[in-house]
């Protein structure tokens, strides 16, 4: 199947979750991520979910990332497609852009070679690791900038793709995906 296909059929499959499901869904993907050999690093990058398109909601991998009182990233889109990362602290205002996506507004930035694990939000993956996302390119071009053995973890609700997904030269694969029902090692 062809990306542009593959990302109408999971976006619509996503789109069907009653929000409970969506809800109960992301409790077990971040009680599962306990069970990964991750707890060793400092800086972790984590998307904020989008709402209205029925992400993964990362709100419980915040609180388990704050209980383990780890250093936490969240990404801001800037300019020529590319996204910044801003410490979470106290002060640090989070409002929406223009996509609905919450973003910080100001803080402190933090270098992509500094981040040890990063969140990668995803529509499908295959058992390959290679990923579906909305197809601008914006985690693609920032996982380039990251150290080369920086963990790169996908959240789905969705089992991985059983055809493997088309990938370009700037593909980055991910380490993990985790899912409800399991976790996938790449």
């Amino acid at each position: 199947m062809d990306k542009e296909t593959l990302r109408i059929k999971y976006n619509d499959i996503r789109m069907a979750l009653p929000p409970e499901e969506v809800s109960k869904k992301s409790q077990v993907i971040a009680n599962q991520l306990l069970s990964l050999p991750i707890w060793k690093a400092n800086y972790y990058s984590l998307f904020l979910s989008i709402a209205h398109k029925k992400e993964v909601d990362t709100s419980y991998i915040l609180t388990v990332l704050q209980a383990h009182d780890k250093e936490i990233c969240l990404p801001k889109v800037a300019a020529k497609q590319q996204l910044n990362h801003f410490l979470l602290t106290d002060n640090l205002l989070i409002k929406p852009n223009k996509w609905g996506i919450p973003e910080p507004q100001n803080g402190l930035e933090v270098p992509p070679k500094k981040i040890d694990l990063v969140f990668v939000p995803l529509l499908a993956f295959d058992c390959k690791g290679n990923r579906l996302g909305y197809g601008k390119g914006f985690y693609d071009r920032f996982l380039s900038q990251c150290r080369r053995e920086t963990i790169k973890i996908g959240l789905s609700f969705f089992e991985a793709e059983t055809e493997e997904i088309p990938t370009e030269p700037t593909d980055v694969p991910l380490n993990y995906c985790v899912t409800p029902k399991q976790i996938y090692s790449f």
